[in-house]
Parts: structure tokens; C-alpha cells; sequence
């Protein structure tokens, strides 16, 4: 598992000696590559970690995880060995579910907490019951789910129409789409500084599920609505990279910023 977990920490720009390290969390049916653009954006001295889910690319061997909770344990193990700097997480969609769980297992073993979260696209813990559509996505007939996924962005069009290569994703497509859909988190909230992204006209997730996070955090930070729907950032990352920077920065000021003794 050991080589496994190495895998699913890609970090195109190796530091040295990074002040700052952010972990990146992917959507379902996405993998690492939809934040490779983010990269050059970042401070020269900040790491820039993109996780992988097991179940895709070089990762393909492993079965896909089906919940929220156990994926968030799996990323942990991964990525043990590299919070001996301040870091943040930052996730998008189910990336952000993930990555609450990962904060909240941190906080209840005790461990080194992250300075800063990011959730994006992604509805409030206290509304992940709620139901959207009268059957999931998960289980809709291919030609279904193909034209939500096209509605939804993210996807690229030969992905959805070329017959070999969906067949080839699609288990990925739906076993996302299962942990997404069937995310219970826990009632508690989480103490790390938290601030939300999304997009105004996002037809996922509504502004006023994504507002309803506040409930979800003893510090409520930055709040950021972009024109645009489920994948707003597409067109701006520089812009909405910055904010993140400069929102990790006003809550985690610059003093507490040394590395963490281990």
C-alpha cells in the first residue's frame, strides 16, 4: 500500500523547504488533473499537493472507496509523512466532503490540524441528505447520466461521446457519484478557519447550500460567489487561486507560519 500512497500524492513542483503545503481535492469523475493549471499560481514557496483517488489513472488497481469517511482516512495515510509544515486543504465538490472528513479525523486523533479549509461547490454537511433529483445520479441509465454530466461541466465532450472511453470510466463515474450521494458526515464542528467558493449560477449546488457551511465551523471565514455554474473557476484560476492564498494568509497570520517540530 505504501507504493499505492505515494501515488496518490502528485506534487508537480517539488520545494525544498515549502513555508506553506496545500493539499487539493478533486471531484467525482475527476481526478488530480483538473487543478494542473493551478500550479505556476501558487507563492514559489508554497507546496502544491493534488490527491488522487484510488480507482483511476495509475491508481486503477485499487477499488474505488464508496465512502467519504473511509477515502478521508485513506488520504491521511498518504499524506502523514507531509504535514510537518502549516497546510491547508482546499477541495472542489466531492473533493470537498473529503476533505472535512479529513479534518474532522485529524481533530479526533489528535493530530497537526490544517490552518485553513476551502470547501467549493459542495452542499453544507447539514444538508447532505437533502434529495435533488427523484432518482440518484449514480444509478441513472448511461444516456442519463451522460447528459447530466455534460450539463455539469467538468467532463471533457470525447469522454461523454466516444463509446470506448466511456466505457472505461464510467464504474469510476458512478462509484464517485455513489460516495458523493451517500455522504452522512457527523454533527460536529470543525475548528479549523473555513471559507467557501462556488459559483452563482451553479446548478448543483445552490448559493444557499453552499452558505449553510457557517453551521458547520467555529470559524466561519471568506465567503466568494463567481458567475458561473458548477465549475466556475474554469476561465479564472489565477483570480480564484489568489483569494485562496490571500484567505489561508488573513487566517493564519504570518507568525505562526514557522515549520512544526515533529
Amino acid at each position: 500500500m505504501t507504493d499505492a500512497y505515494a501515488l496518490s500524492v502528485v506534487r508537480p513542483k517539488p520545494v525544498a523547504d515549502p513555508s506553506v503545503r496545500i493539499f487539493l481535492f478533486h471531484h467525482a469523475a475527476g481526478s488530480h488533473r483538473v487543478f494542473a493549471d493551478w500550479v505556476p499560481h501558487f507563492p514559489a514557496d508554497w507546496e502544491v499537493c493534488l490527491l488522487e483517488a484510488p480507482g483511476r489513472r495509475r491508481l486503477s488497481r485499487l477499488p474505488a472507496l464508496h465512502d467519504a469517511g473511509a477515502l478521508a482516512s485513506y488520504f491521511i495515510d498518504a499524506i502523514r509523512s507531509h504535514l510537518d509544515r502549516p497546510f491547508a486543504l482546499f477541495g472542489h465538490s466531492m473533493g470537498a466532503a473529503v476533505a472535512y472528513e479529513l479534518a474532522a479525523r485529524l481533530h479526533e486523533l489528535g493530530a497537526r490540524m490544517p490552518r485553513w479549509l476551502g470547501v467549493s461547490a459542495c452542499r453544507a454537511p447539514s444538508l447532505a441528505a437533502e434529495t435533488l433529483r427523484p432518482r440518484p445520479v449514480h444509478s441513472l441509465p448511461d444516456r442519463e447520466l451522460r447528459t447530466v454530466l455534460a450539463q455539469m461541466g467538468g467532463l471533457p465532450a470525447r469522454a461523454l461521446d466516444d463509446e470506448d472511453v466511456w466505457r472505461r470510466i464510467a464504474p469510476r463515474v458512478r462509484d464517485d457519484f455513489r460516495l458523493a450521494e451517500g455522504w452522512r458526515p457527523r454533527r460536529a464542528r470543525t475548528p479549523v478557519a473555513l471559507s467557501l467558493f462556488g459559483g452563482a449560477d451553479d446548478p448543483v449546488v445552490s448559493p444557499r447550500q453552499l452558505v449553510a457551511w457557517a453551521d458547520a465551523t467555529d470559524r466561519p471565514a471568506g465567503r466568494h460567489l463567481y458567475s458561473g455554474g458548477h465549475f466556475y473557476f474554469q476561465g479564472r484560476t489565477a483570480t480564484v487561486v489568489d483569494r485562496i492564498v490571500t484567505e489561508f494568509r488573513r487566517y493564519s497570520p504570518a507568525s505562526d507560519l514557522a515549520p512544526e517540530s515533529t
